[in-house]
């Protein structure tokens, strides 16, 4: 099969096509022939090492979501049959989705929602589990509360401003000047432009903040919460300050992979609470240049790999 093969931390550099043997699925593992495959911006960043080199064997293939159909199962699969359309998440551990085949686990993945095309479908995985697991699962925002959404016009952002507004929320967001009417346009009440200044300045008494971005971003978030408001992060840089006040929850929001989550997306996308945004299209032989779009840090909803060109 081709394959996107990670061969050092060099940059993009170390990206390299090859031929590589299909994977072999194990006993729970359902191997899926890849019509679709994200490039998240963790992607790019692994290539010059992050998370550590030591974390995986190179070669390497890297790629999260996808969406495909099923080629072949393993022994112990019993809730999908050969040819079924589905969606789902690679074990990062293992050879991800930037290959025509990949081996998931069954219990990361689900039918594809009905009328979604691949491209549509493949983009929802990740971004949908993370606004989930930041919004519901630990932010528990409840209808007529008020949030604050950090980078709104990314790919998590976007799904998790239409989720929020779906949920009864009033929802604001930041964003930079030339996503402002975009990210307006999915639901948002606020935008905040943050190149015009300091976000928080321009809002406050917030019940909750979605932390997409870390660091500082994170310590000047603090003042627009209200007393016994929460700020959730998920896998974004530590900010180095202090905390500035002890009257707000800070925590951390696991991501949790598995197909009953994946179908409360797909029931989510049905009934039109939340659609895909999936802005940039690449060939899957032009996989390189996604991953300099990705690494602008500007690239709005998902950028996706079209793994049949």
């Amino acid at each position: 099969m081709k394959a996107l093969t990670l061969n050092g931390y060099d940059g993009f550099s170390s990206l390299r096509f090859a031929e590589a043997a299909t994977p072999e699925p194990g006993p729970n593992d359902v191997l899926v022939k890849v019509t679709a495959a994200s490039v998240n911006p963790v992607d790019a960043k692994i290539t010059r090492g992050y998370g550590g080199p030591s974390q995986r064997t190179l070669p390497h293939v890297l790629g999260r979501d996808c969406a495909g159909t099923v080629a072949k199962l393993g022994s112990a699969v019993t809730g999908f049959k050969i040819g079924d359309a589905v969606f789902g998440v690679a074990d990062p551990s293992r050879w991800g989705t930037h290959a025509e085949y990949v081996a998931v686990p069954a219990a990361t993945l689900s039918r594809k929602p009905a009328g979604l095309s691949d491209i549509d479908a493949g983009s929802l995985p990740i971004a949908g589990l993370s606004a989930l697991a930041g919004i519901v699962t630990t932010g528990k925002l409840a209808k007529g509360q008020r949030v604050l959404i950090h980078a709104g016009a990314g790919g998590v952002g976007s799904f998790a401003v239409q989720l929020a507004k779906h949920l009864g929320a009033t929802v604001a967001a930041t964003a930079g000047s030339k996503n402002a009417g975009f990210v307006r346009s999915l639901g948002a009440d606020q935008v905040i432009d943050y190149t015009k200044g300091d976000f928080s300045a321009a809002i406050k008494d917030v019940d909750l903040v979605f932390d997409l971005i870390g660091g500082d971003v994170r310590f000047k978030s603090f003042p627009v919460l209200k007393p016994g408001g929460v700020l959730v992060h998920i896998s974004v840089p530590p900010m180095t300050q202090a905390p500035p006040r002890s009257d707000v929850e800070v925590k951390p929001a696991p991501v949790k992979y598995d197909t009953a989550l994946l179908d409360r997306i797909t029931a989510l996308v049905q009934m039109k609470a939340v659609q895909p945004v999936v802005t940039e299209v690449f060939p899957f032989s032009d996989a390189l240049k996604a991953f300099e779009h990705v690494a602008t840090g500007h690239a709005r909803g998902k950028v996706m790999l079209d793994m049949t060109q």
